[in-house]
């Protein structure tokens, strides 16, 4: 069985509902997953819209929300999670506001993606004191035993 990796919030490939996005009240989605592989020992969160900031000239990718160190037993994330509620052991990294936690979808300029991946890893990671994506990456390499993706998308209401 492959890993999965799924909200009740929306789809693969559907809209995220704006509650999740700075037009809402920016809480994180629910994400469940199973399937992780028993030799796993730690999971990665990471997520990331390649759109930005224009997905017609797309120049970067934006980081969302980074998490490492997610124990293996743990069946996924509540909505809304708060960094005191995340499971023990877990992690957060800092995102592309140079904040840990979640930053929900806010783009600029059309539909973007967000894509929701989900690592599982055959080690727990060291302390990597709040990392970036590049830096949670390198230490990642070589460890990645499986992985799920989630895709969503937003697009910011006319004004």
């Amino acid at each position: 069985m492959s890993m999965q990796l799924e909200s009740p919030a929306f789809a693969s490939n559907g809209a995220i509902p704006s509650v999740h996005t700075c037009d809402g009240h920016d809480v994180s989605p629910a994400l469940a997953w199973s399937g992780v592989p028993a030799n796993a020992r730690s999971l990665v969160l990471i997520v990331d819209d390649p759109d930005a900031p224009d997905p017609a000239a797309p120049q970067r990718t934006w980081v969302h929300w980074l998490l490492y160190n997610l124990p293996v037993a743990a069946p996924g994330l509540p909505e809304g999670v708060q960094a005191a509620q995340l499971p023990a052991g877990t992690r957060a990294g800092r995102n592309d506001w140079q904040r840990p936690g979640y930053g929900g979808p806010c783009p600029p300029i059309g539909r973007h993606r967000y894509f929701h991946k989900l690592y599982a890893l055959d080690v727990e990671l060291p302390d990597l004191h709040q990392p970036d994506k590049a830096a949670l990456l390198k230490a990642m390499d070589g460890h990645v035993l499986a992985q799920a993706e989630l895709i969503g998308t937003y697009q910011r209401p006319a004004r």
